[in-house]
């Protein structure tokens, strides 16, 4: 799972991108026109593992990962000036999810760029910013495929440019009815003609309101649409970058003190999970306990072939049980023998959190 920090300037961008990460950035890139982009893979903190990891001993435990990029260039304008750089689009388009970085802190220190702190203005002219950008995309596609259909070509090429032409054509008209691409309904085919696109506002976004750190400074949170794909979050970023950066020990000492129930990175990762629409599984054995990341809605054969293609190949049934009772039962054996331990077929929607074991023939 890749996600793309964005976010204007002065808003704390690079503050959230070091809480999350622990000020662990794996490398620094800078692509064409020296737009600058940091990098960090965190694992995916998750009880769950850690209590089948501790029952269990294995030799080694293996989280789920996201990777981070607090990637820099965005500014207001860039849109009416014909759309997002080449790299800076590029940089932002690779993402799974967008996380956009609200300033909500006062400073006197750091002014804002508009002389005044209003979350719901800055958030808008984000969203501004992503459909011009997506626009600027789409017109240039649209003028290729009109001259494309002024030249002919055999029934098949006409009736696939057709297609893409009225599928864009659609498109175009809710980007200027100011309704980003993510929740327009889409085909399967319809889906596969944009996949090479990258359009930004198709993609979910997480909006983190980085606030200052005392309570009395909050602002109103910024409205966001009802949809599935889009969540908002309150952060105090200083504060999470330090206990980010405290030994673990340390930082649990500090949250029981100001009854801080659980760092930004857990409720971050969490929300993130929400908005792409995936659940996390578990496989079991001597040498290894491992989360698994799989979308929602997914089969116990794709969660076969997320661990190998041979399993998917060679696929028999799935034992599937919860968590929670495998910790109960204390084994799989004991599992099996209480019949909690289920044989499910490929179709099988696995759920969050379950336990998988996949039998297959090679």
């Amino acid at each position: 799972m890749q996600i793309g920090i964005i976010g204007l300037p002065q808003s704390g961008k690079t503050t959230i991108f070091r809480a999350l990460t622990g000020g662990r950035a794996e490398h620094l890139t800078f692509a064409a026109g020296g737009l600058q982009v940091q990098t960090a893979v965190v694992d995916v903190p998750d009880e769950r593992l850690d209590a089948l990891s501790r029952h269990f001993q294995p030799r080694r435990t293996v989280h789920a990962q996201v990777q981070y990029h607090d990637i820099g260039g965005l500014e207001r304008g860039l849109g009416e000036a014909g759309g997002l750089s080449g790299p800076l689009l590029n940089q932002i388009a690779q993402n799974d999810a967008l996380l956009v970085v609200i300033r909500a802190f006062p400073s006197a220190v750091i002014p804002h760029q508009e002389g005044s702190i209003d979350p719901a203005r800055d958030l808008a002219t984000i969203q501004d910013e992503l459909m011009l950008s997506d626009m600027a995309v789409m017109e240039k596609r649209l003028q290729r495929l009109r001259e494309r259909a002024s030249k002919g070509g055999t029934p098949a090429e006409r009736e696939a440019n057709a297609r893409e032409t009225a599928l864009l054509e659609r498109l175009w008209d809710a980007l200027e009815s100011g309704r980003p691409l993510r929740d327009e309904p889409l085909s399967p085919d319809e889906e596969r003609m944009l996949r090479g696109y990258g359009f930004l506002t198709q993609k979910p976004m997480l909006v983190v309101v980085n606030q200052g750190d005392d309570p009395a400074d909050d602002l109103p949170l910024p409205e966001i649409p009802d949809s599935p794909r889009v969540a908002v979050l309150p952060l105090r970023g200083q504060l999470e970058m330090e206990l980010a950066q405290m030994e673990p020990e340390e930082a649990a000492e500090f949250l029981a003190e100001f009854d801080i129930k659980e760092l930004g990175l857990q409720r971050v990762v969490r929300a993130s999970y929400e908005i792409l629409g995936l659940i996390s599984f578990f496989t079991i054995g001597e040498d290894e306990v491992r989360a698994w990341t799989l979308r929602s809605g997914q089969t116990a054969l794709d969660a076969a072939a997320t661990i190998h293609t041979d399993l998917a190949r060679g696929f028999i049934r799935a034992e599937v049980i919860e968590y929670d009772r495998l910790l109960e039962a204390g084994s799989l054996a004991e599992a099996r023998h209480r019949g909690w331990l289920r044989l499910e077929g490929k179709g099988y929607i696995v759920q969050d959190g379950e336990v998988v074991h996949i039998r297959f023939h090679v």
